[in-house]
């Protein structure tokens, strides 16, 4: 590039002294596309605010039980699940005349489910060089840089463990893609936002009768997590008779009266979408939400060491913690609807 001559009010050459010249040579160069060094000239001006790279983000407990801090240091955790075990109610009926030497018995068993543990770890490292060139630009903290890129990473992470477990690993599950979960394909066909208003009125009517058949009416419902393109297109009006509704207000009010739950929601999440997922289908996903239902295990929440070097030169800590994929304890309290 060649040299620019820059001028002052009265048109002539600025001629900087050896201090300025000093000075203009080291801001020259700051940081380049990934690193510290970019062209710049005596007259730009560093902003002191950064802009920082964005990314799709969800937060796992909304939608689901996620437990924190308990089973620390395990490779596995042990759930048990009781049953009643009994006869027909009417077998207990006596005859108080009669011989009543052998009473019919009631009983409880007892099984379990096993969820591995997965341990994570990354390290960071910078040197007195990384530091002070960095320091050159005034407003860019390079550790603090690579901790939260470090950060970022766990947290997006556990995001797509809890709902697409991990790619090619059985014992990583997430949220959509449960084994041996009841996966309805008769009931939604095509997206809700665009069903007429008689189809929107068999879809509501059907809903949460097949999430109760499927749970053997033990369960209501909680929660109705939807594809997020459909999601977005669920503000239109229910009906042109009757403008004034919404589709996802008619939505919430009816399933709110048909659970008995006021505090029963309809969630947005992009992972339903097949765009977004390994499925090839959009996912609907009707559940519980108890952790005696279903739930995320972290034993070992995200944690750093301290830094430290053994040349006083180059330093390094690493950021470590545990957790498991998505695992439904009572199989029947969750229900998908695919096309």
């Amino acid at each position: 590039m060649r040299p620019q001559t820059i001028l002052n009010s009265q048109g002539k050459p600025i001629v900087l002294n050896e201090r300025e010249q000093r000075v203009a040579g080291i801001n020259q160069r700051v940081v380049n596309a990934l690193g510290y060094e970019v062209d710049i000239t005596t007259l730009t001006t560093i902003m002191k605010k950064i802009t920082e790279q964005k990314f799709f983000e969800l937060a796992p407990a909304d939608y689901l039980p996620v437990r924190v801090g308990e089973g620390a240091w395990s490779s596995n955790l042990l759930t048990y699940r009781s049953f009643a075990i009994a006869d027909d109610f009417t077998n207990g009926m006596i005859n108080t005349g009669g011989n009543n030497a052998r009473l019919a018995q009631a009983d409880a068993g007892v099984d379990q489910l096993t969820i591995q543990v997965k341990n994570w770890a990354k390290s960071i490292g910078w040197s007195l060089f990384d530091l002070q060139l960095a320091a050159k630009s005034g407003n860019w903290d390079l550790v603090t840089a690579k901790e939260r890129s470090r950060k970022k990473n766990w947290d997006l992470g556990i995001q797509k463990v809890a709902f697409l477990g991990v790619a090619g690993d059985s014992t990583v599950l997430g949220l959509y893609n449960q084994a041996g979960i009841t996966d309805n394909v008769t009931l939604i066909v095509k997206a809700i936002s665009t069903m007429t208003p008689a189809e929107l009125k068999v879809f509501l009517a059907g809903l949460v009768d097949a999430y109760r058949a499927n749970a053997v009416r033990t369960a209501w419902p909680t929660h109705f997590i939807i594809p997020e393109s459909d999601y977005l297109g669920l503000a239109s009006p229910a009906s042109s008779d009757f403008p004034i509704r919404s589709t996802l207000d008619l939505m919430e009010e009816t399933l709110r009266v048909m659970t008995k739950n006021p505090g029963f929601k309809i969630l947005p999440n992009a992972y339903g979408d097949s765009a977004n997922n390994d499925l090839g289908v959009q996912r609907y996903v009707m559940l519980n939400y108890e952790e005696e239902s279903l739930r995320m295990d972290i034993p070992v929440d995200y944690t750093n060491t301290l830094a430290n070097s053994i040349d006083n030169f180059s330093y390094q800590n690493v950021g470590y913690g545990q957790f498991t994929g998505v695992l439904a304890y009572r199989p029947l309290e969750l229900l998908y609807f695919s096309y």
